[in-house]
């Protein structure tokens, strides 16, 4: 597999600037705005996050269905894959596959990997790696704003990035 190295990281290069889900969606900021809430569209649009331990799915463990893009619907992560680190944000430890891209992010004074939909490039959060909280070694740190929960399941492959 051919990998791409970020922040020292070693990814599968498919993880970066990919865009293989279906149909991209591109719409102008005038239609984002009509679509989402104020706080939707500031994380979505803007790389806002949201205040630790105020988000709608921070404590939400559904036994089933899965989690998808507030802006677009993509499916991103299923209901098994979210746990809890104690972090105030949800947290997956992987996504469904092509789900997601990612980029450095150097706001706020530090390196970290910005984790986005790959089919509206709306903003979900963040990667760590190496925490040890699962067996994928991962946690996708992601804003409530981000997402919401579908009752049905889709059978998708799941990956880390």
């Amino acid at each position: 597999k051919a990998t791409v190295s970020v922040l020292n990281w070693s990814l599968p290069l498919a993880c970066v600037g990919r865009r293989t889900m279906s149909e991209k969606v591109v719409k102008t900021d005038v239609e984002w705005k009509a679509q989402l809430s104020d706080q939707e569209y500031r994380v979505l649009r803007e790389a806002a996050t949201d205040r630790p331990g105020t988000g709608g799915y921070t404590k939400v463990y559904p036994k089933a269905g899965h989690f998808a893009c507030k802006g677009c619907g993509a499916p991103l992560y299923s209901a098994g894959s979210k746990f809890d680190s104690r972090c105030g944000w949800p947290a997956f430890d992987q996504a469904f596959a092509d789900s997601i891209t990612v980029k450095r992010d150097s706001s706020m004074g530090m390196e970290r990997i910005e984790i986005l939909c790959a089919r509206c490039d709306g903003h979900l959060g963040h990667v760590f790696n190496g925490e040890g909280f699962t067996i994928t070694n991962q946690r996708h740190c992601v804003n409530s704003s981000s997402i919401t929960l579908v009752d049905e399941g889709v059978d998708l492959p799941q990956k880390t990035v």
